[in-house]
């Protein structure tokens, strides 16, 4: 096989003994996979009855891409399918002939696995991880977890690769941008991957490239991750990352609250949010929940913090509808404040409705860092829920303030914007209190 100047140099990170982590991520046609699955085939016949994992948000395009492509590199190698190994598609295994073993995995984050604990039984020696802007952080720190297998009777360090694209989330923040501020810990790298690197890409391709729409030619070609500066964002990356930093914000105990957002059994969270100001001193999810949960939750939160009635504020559409009515005088959560988001905005402020206007709220003290999210446990979901907080349909007849849907929303993430709904709903209790429930 030949390799690129690049792609020897991510090679000699995989086998030193410095490098936990290893991230190589940029442009398309960088010759990413090929690396990672050379790396694997390597192992497996370096280290006899080695045992690895190779992942990807969804098994069946990793069975589409990169399976495909470790098979070409077997082939190259001189390592015959049937012969020098097998693959169960059943049991998404590949076992070689000396006892080497690589695993299959699906890696995206489900609602009824959050914290992944069908992976707490895996132990491997080494993973490759492909597309990981695809996954949660979560997904990657339980991964490095389980990197212990024969590590000492091999001599090893544990070792995670990773590929991707350009993207705005938890791989910006904890590699590329790092890598670019001379702030990378030792034990992780960053590798800037660029089509231009790989001298063996057909140039009729790179001319496929150059005919792209700009946004997509910026991360695929030119592998740009700030591609995505939308004008229509009502916050910006970086101003988004603030509020996880924002430490100058203080806590004050005399403004406690709660924020809910409510989901009962589908596949929406149940995200509880405790506020000492304008500070988020808690967050809690709870995956699924029954009627007498969502009380529950909500109860234990405001007697630990001893948060009164008054100051609590639920999701009222929905399943909310029965935990407490909309003036707050009746219902299970008596005196609790019920937000309609689509009720009227309030003070006749130019708002399509109630969430937008505290959407809108939210990112204006948000932008001017008035807010500090100090848990920050959820950031890698919540930084691309906040990234969907955007104008829209500028062009409407009625001239009120829009933002982006819900349902686009979902459309775009794939999962319901809980945290921020629980985030936004403290503006309301910010809003003026005439005419509070109209």
């Amino acid at each position: 096989m030949k390799f690129s100047i690049k792609q020897t140099e991510v090679l000699d990170i995989l086998e030193d003994n410095i490098h936990n982590e290893i991230v190589f991520g940029g442009g398309v046609s960088g010759g990413k996979s090929v690396v990672g699955c050379y790396w694997i085939l390597k192992q497996c016949y370096k280290y006899p009855g080695s045992r690895h994992l190779i992942g990807r948000s969804m098994l069946s395009n990793l069975r589409n891409t990169t399976l495909k492509t470790f098979f070409e590199v077997c082939k190259l190698q001189g390592v015959i399918k049937g012969v020098d190994f097998n693959y169960n598609q059943q049991t998404n295994t590949i076992l070689f002939t000396n006892g080497s073993e690589i695993l299959l995995k699906d890696l995206f984050q489900k609602p009824s696995d959050f914290e992944f604990d069908a992976l707490g039984g895996v132990e491997v020696t080494s993973v490759l991880c492909e597309e990981i802007a695809e996954l949660s952080l979560k997904a990657w720190q339980v991964l490095k977890s389980r990197i212990r297998y024969k590590l000492d009777e091999f001599g090893l360090i544990p070792k995670i690769m990773g590929t991707c694209n350009p993207s705005k989330n938890w791989v910006y923040a904890d590699y590329y941008k790092p890598n670019l501020d001379g702030t990378l810990e030792p034990y992780k790298a960053f590798i800037q991957s660029l089509i231009s690197d790989n001298p063996f890409v057909s140039k009729e391709y790179v001319k496929s490239l150059n005919q792209m729409d700009n946004a997509s030619k910026q991360r695929l070609l030119f592998g740009n991750w700030d591609y995505d500066n939308d004008p229509s964002a009502l916050l910006t990356y970086d101003q988004i990352l603030d509020l996880f930093n924002n430490s100058h914000v203080l806590s004050d105990v005399s403004k406690k609250a709660i924020t809910a957002d409510i989901a009962m059994e589908g596949a929406d969270k149940m995200v509880l949010t405790y506020w000492q100001g304008f500070v988020a001193e808690k967050i809690k999810v709870i995956p699924k929940t029954t009627g007498k949960d969502v009380i529950d939750a909500i109860e234990l939160m405001a007697k630990t913090y001893g948060v009164p009635k008054s100051r609590i504020v639920f999701d009222g559409d929905g399943v909310g509808n029965f935990i407490g009515s909309k003036d707050g005088t009746s219902g299970f959560l008596q005196g609790a404040k019920s937000f309609k988001n689509g009720s009227k905005a309030l003070n006749d402020e130019n708002y399509k409705n109630l969430k937008t206007q505290c959407i809108y709220k939210f990112a204006q003290r948000a932008s001017e860092a008035g807010y500090w999210i100090k848990d920050v446990r959820y950031r890698d979901e919540i930084v691309p829920e906040l990234e969907q907080l955007k104008r829209a349909n500028s062009d409407n007849d009625t001239g009120k303030l829009e933002v982006l849907c819900k349902e686009k929303i979902k459309q775009i993430i794939g999962h319901s914007p809980d945290f921020s709904d629980s985030l936004i709903m403290r503006e309301f209790l910010e809003l003026k209190r005439a005419g509070f429930f109209v």
